[in-house]
Protein backbone atom coordinates (compact mmCIF):
# COMPACT_ATOMS: atom_id res chain seq x y z
CA UNK A 1 0.00 0.00 0.00
CA UNK A 2 1.24 3.42 -1.19
CA UNK A 3 1.67 5.97 1.78
CA UNK A 4 -1.21 7.67 2.97
CA UNK A 5 -2.47 10.99 1.14
CA UNK A 6 -5.77 12.38 2.67
CA UNK A 7 -7.01 15.75 1.62
CA UNK A 8 -9.41 17.89 3.22
CA UNK A 9 -11.25 20.26 1.38
CA UNK A 10 -14.08 22.79 2.77
CA UNK A 11 -16.05 25.34 1.53
CA UNK A 12 -19.63 27.25 0.73
CA UNK A 13 -22.12 25.86 -1.49
CA UNK A 14 -20.66 26.58 -5.49
CA UNK A 15 -16.71 27.33 -4.31
CA UNK A 16 -16.01 24.31 -6.82
CA UNK A 17 -15.38 21.85 -3.63
CA UNK A 18 -16.94 18.81 -5.75
CA UNK A 19 -15.35 19.48 -9.26
CA UNK A 20 -11.63 20.16 -7.45
CA UNK A 21 -12.01 17.09 -5.39
CA UNK A 22 -12.95 14.50 -8.49
CA UNK A 23 -10.48 15.78 -10.94
CA UNK A 24 -7.49 15.63 -7.60
CA UNK A 25 -8.81 12.15 -6.59
CA UNK A 26 -8.54 10.88 -10.02
CA UNK A 27 -4.89 12.01 -11.03
CA UNK A 28 -3.20 11.12 -7.81
CA UNK A 29 -5.99 7.85 -7.81
CA UNK A 30 -7.27 8.32 -4.21
CA UNK A 31 -10.72 7.63 -3.67
CA UNK A 32 -13.84 10.57 -3.12
CA UNK A 33 -15.98 11.30 -0.29
CA UNK A 34 -18.57 14.04 -0.85
CA UNK A 35 -19.93 14.39 2.54
CA UNK A 36 -22.58 16.75 1.81
CA UNK A 37 -24.19 13.79 0.03
CA UNK A 38 -24.40 11.87 3.30
CA UNK A 39 -26.90 14.55 4.81
CA UNK A 40 -28.64 15.22 1.58
CA UNK A 41 -29.47 11.38 1.40
CA UNK A 42 -30.10 11.65 5.29
CA UNK A 43 -32.70 14.23 4.37
CA UNK A 44 -34.00 11.97 1.78
CA UNK A 45 -35.07 9.13 4.47
CA UNK A 46 -36.13 12.39 7.01
CA UNK A 47 -38.40 13.56 4.33
CA UNK A 48 -40.03 10.41 3.09
CA UNK A 49 -40.72 10.03 7.21
CA UNK A 50 -41.67 13.54 7.70
CA UNK A 51 -42.75 15.05 4.62
CA UNK A 52 -43.38 18.71 6.19
CA UNK A 53 -40.53 18.85 8.10
CA UNK A 54 -40.23 19.76 11.57
CA UNK A 55 -39.86 16.79 13.63
CA UNK A 56 -38.26 17.24 16.86
CA UNK A 57 -34.44 16.73 16.95
CA UNK A 58 -34.40 12.91 18.81
CA UNK A 59 -36.90 11.66 16.12
CA UNK A 60 -34.83 12.82 13.66
CA UNK A 61 -31.73 11.15 15.36
CA UNK A 62 -33.59 8.33 15.56
CA UNK A 63 -34.40 7.49 12.40
CA UNK A 64 -31.04 8.58 10.75
CA UNK A 65 -29.43 6.08 13.50
CA UNK A 66 -31.54 3.75 11.81
CA UNK A 67 -30.45 4.19 8.63
CA UNK A 68 -28.03 2.34 6.18
CA UNK A 69 -26.41 5.40 3.96
CA UNK A 70 -23.91 3.87 1.77
CA UNK A 71 -21.09 5.85 -0.17
CA UNK A 72 -19.43 4.92 -3.12
CA UNK A 73 -16.00 6.38 -3.41
CA UNK A 74 -14.77 5.91 -7.03
CA UNK A 75 -14.39 9.92 -8.42
CA UNK A 76 -15.48 8.66 -11.78
CA UNK A 77 -19.02 7.96 -10.57
CA UNK A 78 -19.53 8.68 -7.04
CA UNK A 79 -22.62 7.15 -5.73
CA UNK A 80 -25.26 6.95 -2.65
CA UNK A 81 -27.57 4.46 -1.46
CA UNK A 82 -30.57 5.12 1.36
CA UNK A 83 -31.15 1.29 3.07
CA UNK A 84 -30.09 0.18 -0.37
CA UNK A 85 -31.74 2.20 -2.85
CA UNK A 86 -29.66 4.72 -4.80
CA UNK A 87 -30.40 8.18 -4.39
CA UNK A 88 -27.38 9.29 -6.28
CA UNK A 89 -29.82 11.39 -8.75
CA UNK A 90 -32.44 12.35 -5.97
CA UNK A 91 -30.18 13.56 -3.39
CA UNK A 92 -29.28 16.73 -6.03
CA UNK A 93 -33.03 17.69 -6.94
CA UNK A 94 -33.65 21.15 -5.56
CA UNK A 95 -36.64 20.17 -3.11
CA UNK A 96 -33.43 17.93 -1.24
CA UNK A 97 -31.19 21.05 -1.50
CA UNK A 98 -33.79 22.87 -0.24
CA UNK A 99 -34.50 20.72 2.66
CA UNK A 100 -30.87 19.66 3.77
CA UNK A 101 -30.00 22.28 6.47
CA UNK A 102 -32.71 21.15 8.76
CA UNK A 103 -30.68 17.89 8.83
CA UNK A 104 -27.44 19.33 8.96
CA UNK A 105 -27.60 21.55 12.11
CA UNK A 106 -28.87 18.81 13.79
CA UNK A 107 -25.66 18.19 15.90
CA UNK A 108 -26.62 14.27 16.87
CA UNK A 109 -26.71 13.82 13.34
CA UNK A 110 -23.62 15.28 12.14
CA UNK A 111 -22.06 13.28 14.84
CA UNK A 112 -23.41 10.29 13.57
CA UNK A 113 -22.54 10.83 10.14
CA UNK A 114 -19.04 12.27 10.47
CA UNK A 115 -18.32 9.09 12.54
CA UNK A 116 -19.37 7.09 9.63
CA UNK A 117 -16.99 9.47 7.42
CA UNK A 118 -14.22 8.18 9.50
CA UNK A 119 -14.84 4.89 9.05
CA UNK A 120 -14.42 5.64 5.55
CA UNK A 121 -11.31 7.08 5.32
CA UNK A 122 -9.69 4.51 7.78
CA UNK A 123 -11.21 1.81 5.20
CA UNK A 124 -9.21 3.40 2.49
CA UNK A 125 -5.94 3.75 4.48
CA UNK A 126 -5.94 7.32 4.54
CA UNK A 127 -5.40 7.32 0.48
CA UNK A 128 -8.70 9.57 -0.04
CA UNK A 129 -10.01 13.04 -0.88
CA UNK A 130 -12.87 14.54 1.27
CA UNK A 131 -15.15 17.20 1.02
CA UNK A 132 -17.65 19.32 2.89
CA UNK A 133 -17.78 22.08 5.40
CA UNK A 134 -15.88 20.71 8.93
CA UNK A 135 -13.36 18.32 7.03
CA UNK A 136 -10.33 20.66 7.99
CA UNK A 137 -11.51 21.16 11.54
CA UNK A 138 -13.18 18.32 12.55
CA UNK A 139 -13.43 15.31 10.56
CA UNK A 140 -10.03 15.28 9.35
CA UNK A 141 -7.70 17.87 11.39
CA UNK A 142 -4.96 16.20 10.75
CA UNK A 143 -4.73 15.52 6.79
CA UNK A 144 -1.83 15.84 4.66
CA UNK A 145 -3.47 19.20 2.69
CA UNK A 146 -5.87 21.19 3.99
CA UNK A 147 -8.13 23.42 2.10
CA UNK A 148 -10.50 25.86 2.11
CA UNK A 149 -11.68 26.69 -1.16
CA UNK A 150 -13.95 29.98 -1.79
CA UNK A 151 -15.74 31.78 -4.29
CA UNK A 152 -17.29 35.13 -5.06
CA UNK A 153 -20.89 34.48 -4.21
CA UNK A 154 -22.42 35.59 -7.65
CA UNK A 155 -20.06 33.24 -9.17
CA UNK A 156 -21.37 30.24 -6.71
CA UNK A 157 -25.10 30.87 -7.77
CA UNK A 158 -23.89 30.79 -11.46
CA UNK A 159 -22.29 27.63 -10.93
CA UNK A 160 -25.05 25.82 -8.73
CA UNK A 161 -27.42 27.22 -11.55
CA UNK A 162 -25.74 25.37 -14.02
CA UNK A 163 -25.48 22.19 -12.08
CA UNK A 164 -29.50 21.93 -11.59
CA UNK A 165 -29.86 23.05 -15.29
CA UNK A 166 -33.02 25.09 -14.88
CA UNK A 167 -34.68 22.83 -12.51
CA UNK A 168 -34.95 25.87 -10.14
CA UNK A 169 -35.22 29.49 -11.00
CA UNK A 170 -32.51 32.14 -10.36
CA UNK A 171 -34.17 33.18 -6.77
CA UNK A 172 -34.10 29.51 -5.49
CA UNK A 173 -30.67 28.95 -6.40
CA UNK A 174 -29.71 32.24 -4.88
CA UNK A 175 -31.87 31.35 -1.52
CA UNK A 176 -30.19 27.83 -1.50
CA UNK A 177 -26.70 28.53 -2.00
CA UNK A 178 -26.86 32.06 0.73
CA UNK A 179 -29.40 30.71 2.81
CA UNK A 180 -28.01 27.02 3.09
CA UNK A 181 -24.29 28.65 4.08
CA UNK A 182 -26.13 30.89 6.61
CA UNK A 183 -27.88 28.29 8.21
CA UNK A 184 -24.87 25.69 8.27
CA UNK A 185 -22.67 28.22 9.61
CA UNK A 186 -24.89 28.10 12.93
CA UNK A 187 -23.28 24.52 13.20
CA UNK A 188 -20.04 24.84 11.92
CA UNK A 189 -17.28 27.46 10.19
CA UNK A 190 -16.43 27.31 6.78
CA UNK A 191 -15.60 30.65 6.24
CA UNK A 192 -13.15 31.56 7.95
CA UNK A 193 -9.66 29.18 7.43
CA UNK A 194 -8.53 27.40 10.60
CA UNK A 195 -4.82 27.48 11.70
CA UNK A 196 -3.15 25.59 9.13
CA UNK A 197 -5.57 25.69 6.01
CA UNK A 198 -4.74 27.64 2.98
CA UNK A 199 -7.43 29.05 1.33
CA UNK A 200 -7.89 29.14 -2.05
CA UNK A 201 -10.09 31.41 -3.98
CA UNK A 202 -11.80 29.52 -7.55
CA UNK A 203 -13.44 32.66 -8.78
CA UNK A 204 -11.37 33.04 -11.64
CA UNK A 205 -9.41 29.46 -11.55
CA UNK A 206 -9.77 26.84 -13.50
CA UNK A 207 -10.61 23.26 -11.92
CA UNK A 208 -7.28 22.01 -12.94
CA UNK A 209 -5.52 25.03 -11.84
CA UNK A 210 -7.39 24.97 -8.47
CA UNK A 211 -6.18 21.38 -8.59
CA UNK A 212 -2.31 21.82 -9.39
CA UNK A 213 -2.60 24.47 -6.48
CA UNK A 214 -3.61 21.61 -3.94
CA UNK A 215 -0.92 18.86 -5.54
CA UNK A 216 1.59 22.00 -4.88
CA UNK A 217 0.94 21.49 -1.13
CA UNK A 218 1.39 18.13 -0.85
CA UNK A 219 4.77 18.66 -2.43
Amino acid sequence: MAESILVAIDGPSGSGKSTTSKLLATRLELGYLDTGSMYRAATVRYREAFPEGGAEPAAMTELIAATAISVGTDPASPSIAVDGRDVTAEIREPSIAAAVSEVATNTDVRALLIAQMRRIIDEHHRRIVVEGRDITTVVAPDADARVLLVADPAARVARRAAEVGGKADHADVTDQVLRRDRDDSTVVNFTDAAEGVTVIDSTFLTPDEVVDRIVELLG
